[in-house]
């Protein structure tokens, strides 16, 4: 116990220390999470404020809308002649979509086929792979064994896959 009393003048101002770095570090804590909380509270009034504007800006928007449809209407009415044009161009633009329809679809049929055809070319050369490297590996079985050494190194083309082969 001596010992604590002769490392009382190192541990006190330690102690002291350590208690007013804690004491620091709360007040900032403090400090921050109240600047935190006001900044939150600005960033809600800036969002309330904002939508407040934003939802003044919709009802304008809206108003306008509605006068232009308004007007819009008014015109219409007055111009009844006109209107028979304007669906008959209504009408050719239809029609001219429908042709238009039409074309995409024949297209896309058309493309379907040859992705179909494409496929079944697929399926049939890894069909002649397989064949040709079977055969080639059995050659190579022949070559060998009637000739008593290895057979000869395969093209560069088609190395991997004969390497492949023995695996």
């Amino acid at each position: 116990m001596d010992w604590l009393n002769s490392a009382a003048p190192i541990i006190a101002p330690a102690f002291g220390a350590l208690g007013i770095t804690i004491g620091a570090f709360f007040s900032y804590r403090q400090v921050k999470r109240k600047g935190d909380a006001d900044e939150h509270v600005a960033d809600l009034q800036a969002k309330t404020a904002a939508e407040a504007t934003e939802g003044q800006t919709y009802v304008e928007a809206m108003r306008t809308v509605t006068a232009g449809f308004s007007s819009l209407l008014d015109q219409q009415r007055g111009m009844l002649g006109q209107q028979h044009v304007l669906l008959e161009q209504e009408r050719t633009m239809h029609a001219r979509t429908v042709e238009r329809v039409a074309m995409l679809e024949a297209g896309q049929l058309e493309l379907t086929r040859e992705v179909r055809q494409l496929q079944e070319e697929q399926r049939k050369d890894r069909r002649w792979k397989a064949s040709a490297l079977d055969y080639i590996r059995e050659l190579r079985g022949l070559v060998t064994k009637t000739l008593g050494r290895p057979a000869p190194e395969p093209p560069e083309e088609i190395a991997a896959d004969i390497e492949n082969l023995g695996r």
